[in-house]
């Protein structure tokens, strides 16, 4: 296994228990899920990475398990992304820097997308600033990686299923191991 694999095995080892509050899954399972929805969607090897670690940046935080109920936007999207950065290629930390303004986008064209969303995701969006402009849509969708960023966004909001059974812990470490050493 590389450093770099075991540096994020150890986060996840360490920090993956933590649960998201009213979400019903850790962060773990969370990262797991999200990393199934888009292999089950033939996803770039790239783009399942970033699906498991979408959310690396809450682990990096300070902030605990669930800032938003303090009133705090951990800016998670840009820790876990400028972490990535120096480890991963741009297809991978790309989609995670702008996974929260594809919220932000999907909030404002779709009308039925915050049915989708959970309690802390509403709240959360509040705080990440809310619905963009006409303007900051246009801008939002002429970023490279932003159609991938949707694709996360929506498994994002989709890997909350608390009836889902993972597999061990070992289990779901080797195969994100696998994952991250494929893209290296």
């Amino acid at each position: 296994m590389n450093d770099v694999a075991k540096l994020i095995e150890n986060i996840y080892r360490t920090k993956g228990d933590l649960s998201y509050l009213g979400e019903g899954v850790s962060q773990i399972e969370h990262a797991w899920q999200c990393g199934q929805l888009a292999k089950k969607s033939s996803a770039s090897l790239e783009l399942q990475l970033a699906a498991w670690l979408h959310d690396v940046g809450h682990l990096l935080s300070k902030e605990g398990d669930t800032p938003t109920l303090k009133g705090h936007n951990d800016r998670h999207e840009l820790i876990g992304s400028d972490f990535l950065k120096h480890l991963f290629p741009e297809a991978v930390f790309a989609p995670i820097a702008l996974h929260v303004e594809a919220k932000r986008y999907l909030i404002t064209t779709d009308s039925s997308y915050s049915e989708k969303l959970s309690s802390d995701s509403i709240r959360s969006l509040a705080l990440q600033g809310g619905p963009l402009t006409d303007e900051e849509c246009q801008n939002f969708l002429s970023k490279p990686f932003a159609m991938d960023a949707i694709a996360l966004r929506r498994w994002d909001d989709q890997a909350k299923d608390s009836e889902s059974s993972l597999p061990s812990k070992e289990e779901v470490l080797g195969e994100l191991n696998d994952l991250m050493v494929s893209c290296s």
